[in-house]
């Protein structure tokens, strides 16, 4: 049986960045891809915007992939696609990977193990819609791999459910293929994907955006021919009356990610509720020991920058793991905040610079970012605006906060 001292199972930008992290620090890597090539979701986000935190550039999806991609090939960092892993044992020592490729079924053994699977959409049986199953329901990142790798039209005349940020961004890249995007519907009060795709995707571009608007129904045999659009009250549920039938020939959804955690599951890690990846500490350590969660499969990031830094940090976590006894402090989350990460801290660790990621339940004008211990407030920061579809990022300093076992620390945005 192969051993390595991290095996790394994603290779997308969170799976390249924790690679090339987990190589500087002088171990032996494995990186195991499910498609033919690296990258991830990147090879088909032709668009712009990457890269402004990372390289101080505007890249496409594609060349920032193609950077990590390089750094990666030149550190010879081992690679294994088309291989899919079938199952994770965890061990006194350290896990045995499975995993199934060409070659046929093969065991690795590995130190600890680092998820950087990524995340997936929610489906239109996810959110029940009501109808036939006709051709023409795309999830939004379905509908840009048509256009963008195998540069097909799928639609002529859409509309487009949910304004995630992937949605806005297809409502523009539809409409610059000749399609008639005839408007973005979500059932929210507000748009949930990020204020600039809203101006860049929707009004350059004149496509109407109908907020608290919902499909409730498609029609069609063989085709998408038409679905019905709904109004909705406060508690999202439609209301009688409203109902308008709007013909088009395809249904685009982007009506959310979900990180894609089947193998953290299937290993006993547990799951935080609201970001629906794993509870992790500051080291990006899951409740198992020995493995780690980065990127999109630990919660759904905004920008693939942010990705790549704290994947980059679980990758040298990992690297340097040594197993021991840990001392957690569990951090609880206060009022107006919808979830931060990470869920803890190892105080046997660095605490010099953590890095702390949360959003917001609502938006807010004027609120402080809160931090208490045993009730005595040790860290605020004020916000002009928090939105919940904008991640916030801060690194803060928690020596200064002389933490033990029985403190008790509290987030929370007043």
């Amino acid at each position: 049986m192969k051993e390595y001292d991290v095996i790394i199972i994603g290779g997308g930008p969170a799976g390249l960045a924790s690679a090339i992290s987990a190589k500087d620090e002088g171990k032996d890597i494995l990186l195991i891809e499910r498609e033919v090539r690296l990258g991830g979701i990147l090879k088909q986000c032709i668009h712009d915007g990457f890269g402004l935190l990372r390289f101080n550039e505007k890249l496409s999806g594609p060349e920032y992939a193609e950077k990590y991609i390089d750094i990666f090939n030149e550190k010879k960092i081992k690679a294994l696609t088309l291989t899919f892993v079938t199952e994770i044992v965890k061990e006194e020592n350290g896990f045995t990977v499975s995993v199934v490729n060409r070659d046929g079924v093969t065991n690795l053994h590995t130190k600890t193990v680092i998820l950087a699977t990524g995340c997936r959409e929610r489906t239109a049986r996810q959110i029940f819609i009501h109808g036939t199953r006709p051709s023409g329901i795309f999830t939004a990142g379905t509908a840009q791999a048509f256009v963008n790798i195998y540069g097909q039209k799928p639609t002529k005349k859409c509309i487009i459910l949910g304004s995630g940020d992937i949605g806005l961004i297809m409502a523009r890249r539809l409409t610059l293929e000749g399609a008639e995007v005839k408007g973005v519907y979500e059932a929210k009060p507000t748009p949930s994907g990020l204020t600039r795709n809203v101006h860049q995707c929707l009004n350059d571009y004149n496509i109407p955006l109908h907020l608290s608007h919902t499909v409730t129904r498609v029609f069609g045999n063989s085709r998408l021919t038409a679905v019905e659009v709904s109004r909705v009250d406060e508690n999202m549920a439609p209301i009688k009356g409203t109902e308008q039938i709007i013909e088009c020939d395809a249904l685009i959804l982007s009506v959310g990610l979900i990180p894609e955690n089947e193998l953290a599951e299937t290993l006993g890690a547990k799951l935080n509720e609201r970001t629906k990846g794993p509870v992790c500490d500051n080291l990006y350590m899951t409740s198992v020991d020995g493995l780690f969660s980065c990127g999109n499969a630990l919660h759904v990031n905004d920008l693939v920058d942010y990705v790549s830094e704290n994947a980059a940090e679980a990758g040298k976590a990992a690297a340097n793991y040594i197993k021991s006894e840990r001392k957690l402090l569990e951090f609880s989350v206060g009022e107006n905040l919808l979830y931060i990460v990470p869920q803890s801290i190892e105080l046997e660790s660095d605490l010099s610079a953590v890095t702390v990621y949360f959003r917001s339940s609502g938006d807010f004008n004027g609120k402080k970012f809160t931090i208490k211990v045993n009730g005595d407030t040790v860290f605020e920061k004020k916000y002009a605006f928090l939105r919940p579809p904008e991640m916030e990022k801060l690194v803060i300093d928690m020596n200064k906060f002389n933490l033990n076992m029985n403190s008790r620390i509290e987030f929370s945005i007043i």
